[in-house]
């Protein structure tokens, strides 16, 4: 019996599953943060031992019995960074084939259905990569958000929302139908309060305030319902680069939408495919629902040389068993 594992190594989580050549799941891991970035590299090579060899007890089985691995990696961006990755993966003792990539990569084989096309990324960041259908060109945005002019992850939705804020204090623009809420939010007493307790910052912007703006714009507040249509746009355009460096602006594929953010809001979605379908009309749009590290353990069986599609459902059924018993300790 062949055995693939898959990690995923997040900003928030960190997930490894070892499933078997017939798609059925057999050992899960879950763990804390372990991008290199955010803890350090010896800390993201700790983690990524941990939860290889939980995975494996909870599996009853060995790393040797492992035909093939796949990784995907918050904070592996660049060709230059491969071999520090590959050497802490090699120093845990696996043997089988393995490949590296972001962590977003991931959540696109997890989610299309051929294991290709685009991911977009949306939580407290966000990200677009590409794959074409032979997995041998790549594309991607750069990742430097602002000096990069890249946007659409809870941050940037709340310094958006703040702006009209900021606007209507200076007069450099009307009054903000959410200066209200921000005052209440962060418990100002009015508008000048807000405006130099921010700056000295008495009171801070957080990413969680992107469920503030969720919430107004559901019910109905039209500024906020501005500023989720401006994210929407503004990820458009990141998959929009993505979709002219693959080539793809006439063909049909699948845009795997990750991030807890495409749940807060319907307009999100709408504004990204509204301007998306100028360019490319035969998107399609989905929202992952699955484990991503699913598609770690795909691209092992992809490594090993197994027809990883044949065996796809059925993995995401398995997997789905798992979600369901021990969802309460498992962070998506």
């Amino acid at each position: 019996m062949a055995y693939f594992l898959g990690i995923d190594i997040g900003g928030t989580k960190s997930h490894a599953l070892i499933a078997d050549e017939n798609g059925k799941v057999i050992g899960f891991s879950a763990h804390g943060s372990g991008n290199w970035e955010m803890v350090g590299f010896r800390a993201y090579a700790e983690v990524l031992e941990n939860i290889i060899f939980e995975a494996l007890n909870s599996a009853d089985i060995s790393l040797g019995q492992i035909t093939g691995a796949g990784f995907g990696v918050a904070g592996y961006d660049w060709p230059s960074q491969l071999s520090d990755h590959e050497s802490a993966i090699r120093k845990i003792g696996l043997k089988a084939p393995f490949k590296v990539v972001n962590d977003s990569i991931l959540g696109l084989l997890a989610g299309s259905s051929e294991g290709w096309g685009l991911s977009v990324v949306s939580g407290t960041g966000c990200n677009c990569r590409g794959w074409d259908r032979e997995h041998k060109k790549t594309g991607r945005v750069i990742g430097g958000s602002e000096w990069s002019w890249e946007f659409g992850g809870g941050s940037d939705i709340v310094n958006r929302a703040m702006r009209s804020v900021a606007f209507e204090w200076t007069h450099r623009g009307p009054k903000s139908k959410l200066t209200h809420a921000f005052i209440e939010a962060k418990g100002a007493v009015d508008l000048d309060d807000l405006i130099e307790g921010l700056y000295t910052k008495r009171y801070l912007l957080k990413s969680s305030d992107v469920l503030m703006i969720f919430g107004l714009a559901n019910q109905g507040n039209l500024a906020a319902q501005a500023v989720i249509r401006w994210a929407g746009r503004e990820l458009a355009g990141l998959a929009i680069g993505v979709i002219r460096q693959l080539n793809f602006e006439a063909i049909s594929f699948e845009i795997i939408l990750i991030g807890s953010l495409f749940d807060g809001s319907p307009l999100l979605i709408q504004s990204m495919q509204e301007k998306i379908h100028k360019v490319a009309p035969h998107a399609e749009l989905k929202k992952l629902k699955a484990l991503p590290v699913i598609g770690g353990v795909l691209l092992g069986m992809e490594q090993a040389g197994f027809n990883y599609l044949a065996v796809r459902e059925q993995l995401l059924i398995s997997s789905e068993h798992l979600i369901g018993r021990d969802r309460h300790k498992i962070a998506i």
